[in-house]
């Protein structure tokens, strides 16, 4: 198959008779196969290559959508009418979605082709991608390694060249963190960009949808169409869209923030190196280096914590075996069928989340912590409201290791919940944020470097790293 470097060249070779889109989707089939053992997808659709020749003689004729022929692959936490939707969990092992999320929906839209649904940590919750019931994901690079998680398997579907773009959900650090440990790009935009509408909710006040790419280009694109306003989604921002597929490398200088906050002890030395190394570069390319400070910092891991597994705790109490998913047979009564239920059907870590959820909204409680929490997330915001009003962009790393082996910290959830500590905060405080790929350390494994914006300033995060 020829290779391209992004859609634009692809849709190029079609309309020239270079490229087959039916052989291209057969190609991607096909390596899906081949690369079965990274666990990657849960659920293949191999009936999309139906559509490859019908939306190849669109392209042909010229009346083809934005994403003719680009194959997707997307999260199994996001809907799609009639597919399966489990969440990487058993207790939605036989669930069939009954409509299409609206993200989604766009990309469908605009010609795009699903290839299927992708793993992923359990209801979103791991930094792994350990926590599914279809089994871990490993990482393409080294397969003995994590590729991180939530959205894990459609980190390594792109990185594998399994498909040509691929969509994730980030509520902590979700895609940015697997795109770190898989060596390519993955956007989280801001809080209520995109349409949550279909996306099934871990914590609702933080999760977002985004792309995964090889490209900033394909990011850019596939943004362009899943944005705007929605009146579905009640969180959706009625603001406008910017042609953000017409990025072009700029002359424009940045004034970038460094804050001193993500370079202390924890951070391992080869990607402080890597980063810092690629911020003197930047200075020698003009763009201005500011020592900022976020001195909320070192609660963001805390308040991050307490308020998503509050959240979880109230949105997974509607999986309780009565209505669809999965209803235990040993159930005597209804508080035994609700109790066995979600006992069998959730996993070890959705489990320990909704407990420690439950146990911050408990009366006792609830003031100490999710109160608190709240007022904690305030001020973090005021601590990036103020930030910017002296920096474009803020530079940071985007992981404190690089991938680290299966199983190493699967009984350590503090050391695995320590891996969220530069990603978190975006959540928190709803702005944008990118991971990009800026090398490897001596054993060969990606570094990431993560820039973010103020909210709504995608474009300023697209421009900037057309230049990498």
């Amino acid at each position: 198959m020829l290779s391209y470097k992004n859609h634009s060249e692809k849709i190029s070779l079609i309309k020239e008779s270079n490229l087959s889109l039916r052989e291209n989707v057969a190609f991607f089939l096909k390596r899906i196969k081949d690369n079965s053992d990274l666990n990657a997808f849960n659920f293949v659709f191999e009936d999309c290559i139906e559509s490859a020749d019908l939306i190849e003689r669109k392209i042909k004729n010229g009346n083809a959508g934005k994403l003719a022929g680009m194959v997707i692959a997307i999260k199994d936490v996001l809907a799609i009418k009639d597919r399966p939707l489990t969440c990487s969990s058993n207790i939605l092992k036989d669930f069939h979605s009954l409509y299409t999320a609206t993200a989604i929906q766009k990309l469908i839209d605009e010609d795009a082709i699903i290839i299927g649904k992708t793993n992923c940590d359990e209801f979103a919750m791991g930094s792994s991608n350990e926590n599914s019931a279809f089994g871990a994901v490993k990482n393409p690079v080294d397969h003995s390694r994590v590729p991180g998680g939530s959205s894990g398997g459609s980190a390594v579907a792109v990185a594998a060249n399994l498909c040509d773009v691929s969509f994730g959900t980030d509520t902590g650090g979700s895609i940015r963190q697997p795109a770190a440990f898989c060596g390519i790009y993955g956007l989280k935009p801001t809080y209520g960009r995109v349409s949550r509408y279909g996306l099934t909710a871990f914590a609702s006040s933080f999760d977002t949808i985004g792309p995964f790419a090889k490209n900033i280009y394909d990011i850019a694109l596939v943004l362009s169409v899943i944005s705007g306003y929605d009146p579905k989604d009640s969180t959706s921002q009625n603001v406008d869209v910017p042609e953000f597929s017409s990025i072009r490398t700029s002359e424009k200088k940045f004034k970038i923030g460094l804050p001193k906050e993500y370079f202390a002890e924890g951070l391992n030395g080869e990607i402080k190196s890597a980063i810092l190394k690629k911020v003197e570069s930047l200075k020698n390319a003009g763009h201005e280096i500011i020592n900022i400070e976020l001195p909320h910092t070192e609660y963001s891991i805390a308040t991050y914590y307490i308020l998503t597994t509050a959240e979880a705790s109230s949105n997974l109490a509607r999986f309780d075996g009565a209505r669809y998913g999965y209803r235990s047979k040993e159930s005597s009564t209804l508080r035994n069928m609700y109790l066995n239920s979600r006992s069998e059907g959730f996993g070890s870590e959705v489990k320990r989340r909704i407990m420690l959820g439950t146990y911050v909204l408990s009366a006792g409680y609830y003031n100490a912590y999710y109160r608190k929490a709240q007022k904690v997330r305030r001020l973090l915001k005021q601590d990036f409201d103020n930030a910017f009003e002296k920096v474009d962009l803020i530079l940071t790393p985007t992981t404190p290791t690089t991938a680290f082996k299966l199983g190493e910290k699967s009984n350590d959830p503090l050391e695995m919940y320590l891996e969220d500590i530069y990603t978190t905060s975006a959540n928190l405080v709803g702005i944008p944020g990118i991971s990009i790929p800026i090398g490897r350390d001596k054993q060969g494994l990606p570094i990431g470097m993560q820039i973010m914006a103020n909210q709504f300033d995608e474009n300023k995060l697209l421009t900037f790293c057309s230049d990498f």
